[in-house]
C-alpha cells in the first residue's frame, strides 16, 4: 500500500491505465498515452490534468490583507474582486519558499501553495499570523481541482457553468456553479496555454472531469505538465525556485514589490537585486535530441559556469530545451556553452525565456 495520498479522481486514473508516480507526497498520473501526444494536444486542442494535489487555503477575517501582504512579495491590496495574482513566500533571507497564486474576493482570500510546500507553508502562516484576528481555511481535501488547458478549451466549457466564464479575463477569476452546486473558476494555467482551472467539492470531481473529456479535452499527465510549463518557461519549485534562490535571481523581479510595504525577505531581495555576480535563470536549446537533466553542468570552454534545473526534448517544438542558472557574464542570448549530458559535452546556446509563446 502507497502511502501518499490520493485524489478524488485516483481510481478514474487507475482505471484508465496511467502510469502513476509519487509526487509531492501524492499519487499522481504522469501520462496516459503517453507524454508527447499528451502535450500536443495541449497545443493544438485541449487537455486535462488533475490538480488536486495542489494545495487550496482559504483567509477571512480583518486581519487577513495585512497577513498576506506581510508574506507576500507581490502586491495584494492593488488587487480588484476577482483578480489572481502570482508570486513568492519568501524568507527573511530572500529565499524562496514557495510561489503561489492569490485570489481577492469581496470577502476575502484564497491561495494556491504547491503540494510539496502545503505543510511548510501553512506552518509559516501560523507564525505570521500571532496577535492578528484571521481564520484560514485548508480546503485541500475538500475540493477536487482540474486545469483544461488548450486553444479549444474556452469553446469547450460553454455552458458547463452558471456563468459565462469564457468572459473572465486572463488572471480572473469567479465563484459560479457547476451541477447546481457552488464551484470557482479562473482563468489561469501552468502550461503557457489559456485555458481554466476549476475547483469544484469531491462529489462533483469525477463528473466534471468526465464531462471535460466527453467535450474533447484529452487526459494528461503531469509529464505533460512538466514540458509544456518548460516550454513556457515557467519555474518549477524544487527546480528553478527553492529557498536558496531570490526571486531577482530567479528573473521574477516582476512578481515582487519592493514600493508595497514591509513584507517577510523585502531588505534581502533588495540586497539581492544590487548583487550583479550571482547565478541567474537562462534558457538554453541544446543541439540534437538528448535532453538535459537536473544537475547537469553547463561550462565556457573548460570552465564551469553553471547548472541544469530542468531539461527535455520538448514535443512541439521538437527541440532539446533546458533550464538552468549560470554565472551573468554567460547569460546573455547567443552566447555559446555546453552542456554534459552523461559524459558527453552538447553544444547549447543561450536563448531568450519563453522558448514557446501563445499566438
Amino acid at each position: 500500500m502507497s502511502a501518499n495520498r490520493r485524489t478524488p479522481l485516483y481510481q478514474w486514473h487507475v482505471d484508465h491505465k496511467a502510469r502513476m508516480v509519487p509526487f509531492g507526497g501524492w499519487d499522481m498520473p504522469v501520462q496516459y498515452a503517453g507524454i508527447g501526444p499528451e502535450h500536443k494536444a495541449v497545443r493544438s486542442a485541449a487537455g486535462v490534468f488533475d490538480i488536486s494535489h495542489m494545495a487550496r487555503v482559504s483567509f477571512g477575517g480583518p486581519d487577513a490583507l495585512t497577513l498576506l501582504e506581510t508574506v507576500f512579495t507581490n502586491s495584494v491590496a492593488t488587487m480588484k474582486d476577482g483578480q489572481v495574482r502570482y508570486g513568492l513566500v519568501c524568507n527573511e533571507g530572500g529565499g524562496i519558499l514557495d510561489d503561489i497564486l492569490v485570489y481577492r474576493w469581496p470577502y476575502g482570500f484564497a491561495a494556491v501553495i504547491n503540494a510539496s510546500n502545503r505543510e511548510k507553508i501553512l506552518a509559516w502562516l501560523d507564525v505570521h499570523r500571532a496577535g492578528r484576528d484571521v481564520q484560514i481555511q485548508d480546503q485541500t481535501f475538500d475540493t477536487t481541482m482540474v486545469a483544461v488547458q488548450g486553444p479549444r478549451s474556452v469553446g469547450l466549457v460553454a455552458g458547463m457553468f452558471a456563468d459565462d466564464v469564457s468572459r473572465l479575463k486572463y488572471y480572473y477569476a469567479t465563484p459560479t456553479r457547476y451541477k447546481d452546486t457552488g464551484c470557482v473558476v479562473s482563468r489561469t494555467g501552468y502550461t503557457g496555454e489559456d485555458g481554466f482551472e476549476v475547483m469544484v467539492p469531491n462529489a462533483l470531481g469525477v463528473a466534471l472531469w468526465e464531462e471535460l473529456i466527453a467535450k474533447g479535452a484529452v487526459p494528461c499527465g503531469l509529464g505533460a505538465r512538466d514540458t509544456l510549463r518548460l516550454e513556457a518557461a515557467m519555474p518549477l519549485y524544487g527546480h528553478e525556485l527553492n529557498d536558496t534562490v531570490d526571486p531577482i535571481h530567479a528573473g521574477l523581479a516582476w512578481a515582487v514589490k519592493l514600493d508595497k510595504g514591509e513584507f517577510v525577505g523585502r531588505e534581502a531581495i533588495r540586497r539581492a537585486a544590487a548583487d550583479t555576480a550571482r547565478p541567474v535563470r537562462v534558457g538554453l536549446e541544446i543541439e540534437g535530441k538528448r535532453a538535459a537533466r537536473e544537475g547537469c553542468a553547463i561550462s565556457a570552454g573548460a570552465n564551469a559556469v553553471g547548472t541544469v534545473t530542468s531539461g527535455s526534448l520538448c514535443p512541439w517544438l521538437d527541440k532539446s530545451l533546458a533550464m538552468g542558472y549560470v554565472s551573468p557574464q554567460f547569460a546573455a542570448p547567443g552566447t555559446r556553452l555546453s552542456v554534459d549530458v552523461r559524459g558527453s559535452a552538447l553544444d547549447a546556446g543561450v536563448v531568450p525565456l519563453p522558448f514557446y509563446k501563445r499566438k
